[in-house]
């Protein structure tokens, strides 16, 4: 990788750290990226996991240091959600890269759809609920979660905010601090398949990784709202190109 690929793939870390940390996202650039640069699909996905590793760790201390943490809560999501992780991960690995590919266009698409039409916005925060019955529904939900973030992870962000608004009714800001530290937790293990496996391009992970642990600290201790609404049109042009070029080309 020369030095303009390296710019390009630290400078699409920036990018998608930001974008993580606030909302979800930013795997639909960074993945299809890395394939784009020569990287096997399933080698693209696992080297993809080390940048959302260290700047999931990032973001997570950016919000703890805000005084947003809500734990052991954010434990249990993770414990469970490390369980599904290692299911999809596995599942991802063995996937013919063509298939993959594919599965991954149609993501980004529903994606964009989100972005049109966001479903989210109908989904508002209701009365802060963590009796032992919600805890215990997001703890099984959270295993399903994990399942899909070990398996592809890109915009995972969207569905784990679906998710803890209506079961728990959290606030944007705790989701996205408890949305941290759960991917944290499940990504340790889904990466371990990965490297187990051989799927990880350690020069391109780390050099997609300084760029997003600097893009989730800077979004982690910036006012959640600011950056949404200039996020969702370069989302939404990224995306389509990329999920076009990923199903025909």
């Amino acid at each position: 990788m020369g030095l303009q690929d390296s710019l390009i793939v630290g400078g699409a870390g920036l990018l998608a750290g930001f974008i993580n940390t606030l909302a979800g996202g930013g795997s639909l650039i960074t993945l299809p990226l890395l394939i784009f640069l020569g990287l096997p699909p399933n080698v693209a996905n696992g080297t993809n996991r080390l940048a959302i590793l260290l700047g999931t760790f990032s973001a997570a201390t950016g919000f703890r240091s805000k005084g947003v943490f809500v734990f052991p809560y954010s434990l249990w999501l993770g414990l469970s959600a490390v369980m599904g992780a290692v299911i999809g991960a596995k599942v991802s690995i063995d996937l013919k890269g063509e298939t993959f590919n594919r599965i991954l266009a149609v993501v980004m698409i529903l994606v964009v759809l989100n972005i049109v039409f966001n479903p989210l916005k109908k989904i508002t925060a209701k009365t802060e609920n963590l009796s032992t019955g919600k805890q215990w529904a997001g703890i099984v939900a959270f295993f399903f979660v994990g399942i899909y973030g070990g398996f592809i992870q890109a915009g995972v962000g969207f569905i784990i905010i679906a998710t803890l608004t209506t079961i728990n009714g959290f606030d944007l800001v705790k989701t996205n601090s408890i949305k941290a530290m759960v991917i944290f937790i499940y990504t340790i293990a889904a990466f371990s398949v990965f490297v187990l496996d051989q799927k990880v391009n350690w020069w391109v992970g780390f050099t997609l990784a300084a760029g997003n642990v600097s893009g989730a600290w800077i979004a982690s201790r910036w006012s959640v709202g600011r950056g949404q609404h200039f996020i969702k049109p370069i989302l939404l042009v990224m995306v389509t190109a990329m999920a076009i070029r990923l199903w025909f080309f």
